[in-house]
């Protein structure tokens, strides 16, 4: 499935993806590309790339991912992990974007229980805060199972991040089950920049090919 997903992504024309529970290596036989699974997906399109291994088990390990069109100046994975079988991590890089200087991105996956999320959501306010320029464009996003919807208010208190979606003007999309979505678990969040548009991509192929629908959104500065 992941040459159908590289290409399903490259439709996309996104300069910058924003990956989860990647696969950074695994030693089974019979699992097709042999490699990390973020190098196969990046292939010539996405020439920079980083990863954060969240995730480490006797086969292999995985985690987040970034895959960028620009230059990534600095990386730093920092380990969010809450107590619980949960290992989750926030995949920090600074990108070097022609004409808008350095840009922050933070990939991220947060736990699936409510006292996890909310001190994780602590912890990414504090690096905001701590380790971006309050003036430096940045952008939030990835799987927050945030079904409850608390994210939004924490996080625009605690960092001045806002919802794309909220600034094009749309509800905030189901993402979960991909099939069937029923529930908003995926996010997207800026600072310093206008959002020109923001979409859930719910047509065939996406729904075959996680069981999470991604998001897409237009920024500019």
């Amino acid at each position: 499935m992941l040459a159908e997903l590289r290409d399903a992504v490259r439709t996309t024309a996104a300069e910058i993806v924003f990956l989860q529970e990647v696969s950074g290596a695994d030693s089974r036989r019979g699992r097709g590309f042999g490699g990390p699974h973020y190098e196969f997906l990046a292939d010539q399109l996405w020439p920079q790339f980083a990863y954060g291994r969240n995730a480490v088990y006797p086969h292999g390990h995985h985690g987040n991912a970034l895959l960028s069109r620009f230059p990534i100046l600095r990386e730093r994975n920092h380990d969010i992990s809450i107590r619980g079988p949960e290992p989750r991590g926030l995949l920090h890089c600074v990108l070097d974007v022609p004409r808008w200087g350095e840009v922050h991105a933070i990939c991220v996956h947060l736990g699936l229980s409510e006292l996890q999320r909310r001190r994780q959501l602590d912890l990414l306010n504090e690096l905001v805060r701590g380790e971006i320029p309050p003036a430096a464009p940045l952008i939030v996003a990835g799987d927050f199972n945030d079904w409850r919807g608390r994210a939004d208010g924490l996080l625009r208190r605690g960092a001045e991040l806002h919802s794309a979606f909220e600034r094009a003007g749309v509800a905030q999309p189901r993402t979960f089950p991909a099939r069937l979505p029923l529930l908003p678990l995926d996010r997207i969040y800026v600072r310093n920049l206008r959002v020109q548009s923001a979409c859930v991509l719910s047509a065939l192929p996406w729904p075959h090919l996680s069981d999470h629908l991604p998001l897409l959104a237009e920024v500019a500065p």
